[in-house]
């Protein structure tokens, strides 16, 4: 039975980085899967680790991925030892002021897919087998300018807490990541909104994708069910949990 890893997200940004680093961390593996629509990055990344990989180029939240993926599951039957999430994206700007199409595709894809990619992915995973997925600091509290963006975080965060409990009888663990800002591709695209001006002082907290990833992997290896990248995030957390949320929102209102 093959090992494997599947990682959502794979082309760019945290999902390429999570593929570098496991191709060199977890020696153990047999394959990786590569999942997104660019398969010109993913050829490219293919050739630049020893893992072998297969690579399914498909948009996530489409009916005809989900048929070719259960399809590819149930033939390979592998033993997938780590399940990542982490295809999403955001689109900063206010609610009205955002085409319907994008502002429902966050929910889609951040939500919808990361959902039933979890559910069918999961009778394959063999015990001690780990599923992490993509949340934010932006899951602590509300945010108004990245409102369905945040949401979306705050569902993966739930999601994932209670799934990590959930399957505890079958020895697997959820670790939900909760990075503030990452540089990668993930500020420009979220640019692609009416309104594209990020806080600026989100520039003072921006880590690295390599840095974020290689804590994630090790907090899942210690089976957390939280990855909090930082002490400035970690910080926001206690805040939000003993500060009113309309006191944190009045003072990020004004400093932004």
């Amino acid at each position: 039975m093959k090992k494997i890893a599947v990682i959502t997200g794979a082309s760019s940004g945290m999902g390429k980085e999570f593929v570098m680093q496991l191709n060199k961390r977890v020696r153990s593996l047999d394959e990786i899967w590569l999942i997104a629509r660019r398969k010109d990055r993913m050829d490219e990344i293919r050739e630049e680790i020893n893992t072998p990989c297969i690579i399914i180029d498909e948009d996530i939240t489409k009916e005809e991925f989900r048929v070719k993926y259960k399809r590819m599951l149930k033939q390979e039957n592998p033993d997938v030892r780590i399940l990542v999430n982490c295809a999403g994206y955001g689109i900063t700007g206010n609610i009205m002021d955002e085409p319907e199409e994008l502002s429902v595709g966050m929910i889609d894809t951040n939500c919808r897919a990361l959902t039933a990619i979890t559910i069918e992915t999961e009778p394959y995973i063999g015990k001690g087998g780990r599923i992490i997925n993509f949340a934010s600091s932006a899951a602590f509290l509300p945010q108004p300018g990245f409102a369905i963006y945040a949401a979306t975080k705050a569902y993966v965060l739930s999601f994932s807490r209670a799934l990590n409990y959930e399957l505890k009888s079958k020895n697997i663990s959820v670790t939900a990541a909760c990075p503030g800002p990452v540089n990668t591709e993930f500020f420009r695209i979220a640019g692609d909104g009416v309104n594209n001006a990020r806080p600026w002082y989100k520039d003072y907290f921006m880590a690295t994708a390599p840095d974020v990833v290689r804590q994630v992997i090790s907090d899942a290896a210690k089976r957390k069910e939280l990855s909090v990248y930082g002490k400035s995030m970690n910080l926001l957390m206690i805040l939000a949990k003993v500060v009113p949320h309309s006191l944190i929102l009045k003072i990020m209102n004004k400093i932004s």
